[in-house]
């Protein structure tokens, strides 16, 4: 074997690489251990001490921190972890509305109509689809006599063409869509959940929110689509806001020993903390004395003590720097304070009790920086001065004209910002009082400041440059935010999918169950079958999982339920190279070859197969990369990366083993004294009834096809629009019969109940699913929970609702419409890589019916036993159409290897007393072993994987289950048969 200590060398590479990388999670688990151990239960307790170790060193020898190691572990998707997955859309046509100034032109309006109804049936983007409407409508029109107003004027002349102003609207559109994504991203920072995830849809107006192990999910949709708050106020500076923290501090330090003693006069405190509102050098000293004491003492004691004494300097630092003499003096400017963003929740609580407002001047207001300082977790707080007869902001977003990301003329970043007359006038008077003391403006964005700029001189005209230290990425999010009240786009909950935690842990324990039980199967097999050999194959299989988890780790791929059910099948698949190795090891020792040279000889006649069949699994795992989302991506992700660490551990590292048994004198054995001639001379007559098995399929498939449109489908939430909830009930003897009585004629027509597992019942309804109010949700869960707590079997409370989706109708429209799309691409990609390795089109053509055949034969039975009873998991979702690509990839991985065999034999037997029918029959016998060994270790842990992998994974471990097996019937049976019917001519 040549190149033996290359290979040696990067197998250890990679081991280290992937053990540090797995590493991360080892350490994070056990500082959450520790955390859980520590609490004693309590939830609050946990959070508080991770965050009081977030940057104190936690992995061993190399000092990384417990945050360090959290963002860099094995990242588990919401389906495993718990929490809540919402889609977003922005609302585009309140935003054109808007841009027209509300213009009651009839033509425009209908035009909005017709383009909120094309949305559900078209896949073009909504401006598109309203400017098509219009011209329908009114072909003579203008669209510009429509949009040029007073406000637009800069950007669209009155002149201008429907295609311009067609770009106008697009521009917009994207504006809006970026300024929502700006604006949600800060929003989702104050759930208080760990690792959030925002995602914009590429040319979409769609934003993916993924918010693990968040509890109020009531809270969330309603911060979620509230409307932007855009404000301009002017600030107080840390001179002038000093001495109000320090009759804070003295305020709740005396509530704090009154409380000790039980003996509290808090109104006679409150009216001396009043008193005092000048910087005096005694407050300084006090100042001074507070920093010393905190960095001087360290210990619990100390840090007890302090709080006692000075309950709000212990968690806000002050902003000052050291002047000539050594002292520290009060650093000017608006930022009043900094905290650690542990500490935040601690800092407002004390602002808020009721003494410390009472004792706070009337028109001030605490808000935080949007994020933390850079390379820190501390936050900038910020006083903000109340003016008006209503002590609001000196100005409102809604006089923001345009704002631009730009650059000055030394090259720096800055922002351009344009308001209207209306502002500017107010501007001027604003910006002229700040800038006799260098005052800062503050622009604040749902009550947290995005930059708080000192005005350097008055400001006429209304256009103004915000400059600072800023960076490009800084600059565009500040320019979206400052027409955040411009461009009134609100933002819908179009779909969301809440795991509780409860199903989330048991997704995990019933993933790793099966993960052991497909291993256990696996391993058990092949040594049966393939004798010492077998056990190379499990070693392989061992250390390909393990390569396979460390190169997730280190990608930062989200391991999902799928992305696990991705595993159990690779413990399958993966053993498929080791089969095709070894059936050619035996294939050689029969033509009486020594071992060495057979295991030589084996490994490199099979290699042509084996890339052959795993690139087309791969291009698979692509496409539905590419087109699926969520944790199809997670499935997408783990078969990819899992086909490039198989191939790796298959075809290197066992030729080591192999190369290292040999060379120790072992005595190698590729079969059991039962399974020698398992297959051997087989000679089935597959070519010659090839019209019996285009008779089976085609009535099949006919009479599937006749169902799909007679009865149709069980279609999932996300294909049908809806919302489903998973309710595990208290009465375990609550029957579908009881849970639909109890439902029937409130929640209306098109309400589905069935069973999933032998504990929980879906429940699956359209009832206000077209209601994009914020209290829709809670009014239906609402609803539904009245409704099943009339009888007493169907007794339920919120806590039982495991689960729940809500997909509407236009996004399952179009998710459909995706669907059918990426199965005939995929269909289509997988035959021209056949048409480009085989170079003959009848292998092209054969591959591409035999992929339809297979998808075709799994959605006939789908339509067919739809209504059987014990079947109820037969739904077309997402993860069903992740089921077909992968059965697509399997059947082509399978026929591969099949045509490889036929165009082998077709070149050792083309002379003209060779019958090609007969060739190419042999060459099917002669892969039969392969053919059946590599889909028995499959359909064995898919088997697995439906009795273990727990009620969320049965739909798509059976839908692989019978597609294996049409897979496996449709490669000999199917495949190769076209071939001989379109190649009678040309297959010599």
């Amino acid at each position: 074997m040549q190149g033996k200590g290359v290979i040696k060398f990067f197998a250890v590479i990679l081991t280290i690489v992937c053990i540090y990388q797995l590493s991360f999670t080892w350490v994070a688990q056990k500082v959450e251990k520790d955390a859980e151990v520590y609490a004693k239960g309590d939830t609050a307790k946990v959070k508080a001490y991770l965050d009081s170790v977030a940057e104190l060193p936690a992995y061993p020898l190399l000092g990384h921190t417990y945050q360090y190691c959290v963002e860099r572990e094995l990242a588990l998707g919401l389906d495993l972890k718990g929490g809540m997955n919402v889609t977003m859309q922005i609302s585009l046509a309140e935003l054109v509305k808007a841009l027209s100034n509300n213009n009651p032109d009839p033509a425009f309006n209908q035009a909005l109509v017709n383009a909120n109804a094309d949305t559900k049936t078209s896949q073009s983007d909504y401006i598109t689809l309203f400017v098509n409407e219009y011209e329908k409508l009114n072909p003579n029109g203008k669209l510009a006599a429509i949009f040029s107003t007073k406000d637009n004027q800069a950007h669209l002349k009155y002149n201008a063409s429907n295609s311009e102003v067609e770009k106008y609207l697009k521009d917009e559109a994207d504006v809006a869509v970026k300024q929502s994504y700006t604006v949600l991203n800060t929003r989702i920072d104050q759930f208080g959940v760990t690792q959030p995830n925002i995602q914009l849809e590429e040319n979409t107006n769609r934003i993916l929110i993924e918010l693990p192990g968040v509890k109020d999910q009531d809270r969330v949709r309603k911060l979620l689509q509230g409307s932007a708050k855009l404000e301009f106020y002017q600030t107080f500076e840390s001179q002038e806001v000093y001495p109000i923290f320090n009759n804070i501090d003295n305020l709740l330090a005396a509530k704090s020993k009154a409380a000790a003693k039980d003996t509290a006069k808090t109104a006679v405190v409150a009216d001396a903390a009043k008193k005092d509102t000048t910087v005096k050098k005694g407050a300084l000293a006090l100042l001074n004395k507070v920093e010393k004491n905190s960095s001087k003492d360290t210990s619990l004691a100390a840090k007890s003590k302090l709080n006692a004494a000075h309950p709000l300097f212990s968690v806000l630092q002050i902003p000052t720097y050291q002047d000539q003499t050594g002292q520290q003096q009060l650093r000017p400017g608006a930022v009043v304070g900094w905290t650690l963003v542990k500490d935040t929740a601690k800092v407002n609580a004390y602002l808020q009790s009721a003494d410390v407002k009472a004792s706070l001047p009337r028109n001030i207001k605490f808000a935080w920086g949007v994020k933390p300082m850079e390379k820190t977790k501390i936050f900038e707080l910020y006083a903000l001065k109340l003016t008006g007869a209503e002590n609001g902001p000196v100005l409102t977003g809604d006089v923001i004209n345009d704002a631009q990301s730009d650059v000055d003329q030394k090259g720096s970043p800055e922002v351009r910002m344009v308001m209207n007359s209306q502002g500017a006038e107010k501007w001027r008077a604003v910006t002229a009082e700040a800038a006799q003391g260098k005052k800062a403006i503050a622009i604040v964005l749902d009550d947290n400041v995005y930059s708080a700029p000192s005005v350097q001189n008055e400001i006429s005209g209304g256009v103004s440059s915000i400059s600072g230290n800023f960076k490009i990425e800084d600059t565009k999010d500040l320019a979206n935010v400052l027409k955040a009240g411009r461009l009134p786009a609100p933002a819908r909950i179009i779909g969301e999918d809440v795991v509780g935690p409860s199903l989330g842990a048991e997704s995990i324990n019933a993933g790793l169950l099966s993960c052991l039980m497909g291993l256990l199967v696996v391993l058990v097999f092949m040594v049966a079958y393939y004798n010492r050999a077998g056990t190379v194959a499990v070693v392989a299989v061992i250390v390909n999982v393990f390569f396979l988890m460390g190169v997730l780790t280190s990608l930062r791929a989200v391991l999902t339920l799928p992305g696990v059910a991705g595993i159990v099948l690779l413990f399958g698949m993966s053993v498929d190279a080791n089969v095709l190795i070894y059936e050619r090891v035996r294939e050689e020792l029969a033509l009486g070859k020594s071992i060495r040279i057979a295991v030589s000889d084996g490994f490199k006649h099979a290699l042509s197969s084996i890339l052959d069949s795993n690139i087309s699994t791969f291009l698979t795992g692509v496409i539905l990369f590419v087109f699926g989302s969520g944790p199809i991506q997670g499935f997408a992700t783990t078969l990819m990366i899992g086909i490039v660490t198989s191939l790796f551990c298959s075809l290197l590292i066992s030729r080591l083993i192999f190369e290292w048994m040999l060379e120790k004198g072992w005595d190698i054995k590729f079969s059991n004294p039962w399974s020698s001639h398992t297959f051997k001379n087989a000679n089935f007559a597959f070519v010659k009834k090839r019209v019996r098995f285009y008779i089976f399929s085609g009535t099949f498939i006919l009479a599937g096809i006749i169902s799909m449109f007679t009865q149709g489908f069980n279609y999932g939430v996300d294909f049908q629009g809806g919302r489903t909830y998973t309710i595990a009930f208290p009465n375990k003897t609550a029957t579908v019969e009881d849970v639909r009585g109890a439902i029937e004629g409130v929640l209306g027509h098109g309400t589905e109940v069935k069973t999933l597992g032998t504990t929980k019942i879906n429940i699956t309804t359209n009832y206000l699913i077209e209601d994009n109010s914020t209290s829709a949700d809670t009014k239906v869960e609402s609803t539904l929970l009245s409704a099943l707590n009339t009888k007493a079997v169907t007794q339920v409370s919120k806590k039982d609702i495991l689960a729940s989706q809500k997909v509407q109708a236009t996004v399952a429209d179009g998710l459909k419409k995706s669907a059918i799309w990426t199965v005939l691409f995929a269909i289509v990609i997988i035959s021209a890589y056949i048409l480009i390795r085989f170079r003959r089109w009848q292998y092209s053509l054969a591959a591409m019916v035999a992929t339809a055949h297979d998808a075709l034969m799994v959605l006939s039975f789908y339509s067919l036993f739809r209504h059987v009873p014990f079947l109820a998991f037969l739904d077309i979702d997402q993860t069903f159409i992740a089921a077909i690509l992968t059965v697509i990839g399997y059947s082509i991985n399978d026929t591969v290897v099949v045509f490889d065999r036929i165009r082998e034999f077709l070149k050792l037997h083309h002379s003209k007393a060779d019958d090609p029918k007969e060739v190419i029959n042999n060459a099917i016998n002669s892969t039969l072993s392969r053919t059946i060994i590599t889909a028995l270790t499959v359909l064995f842990v898919l088997i697995v994987l439906f009795v273990f992998g727990g009620d969320v994974l049965r739909g798509f471990s059976f839908s692989l289950l019978i597609g294996v097996c049409f897979g496996t019937y449709s490669s000999i049976c199917i495949a190769t048969p076209v071939i001989v019917d379109f190649g009678k001519n040309d297959l010599r």
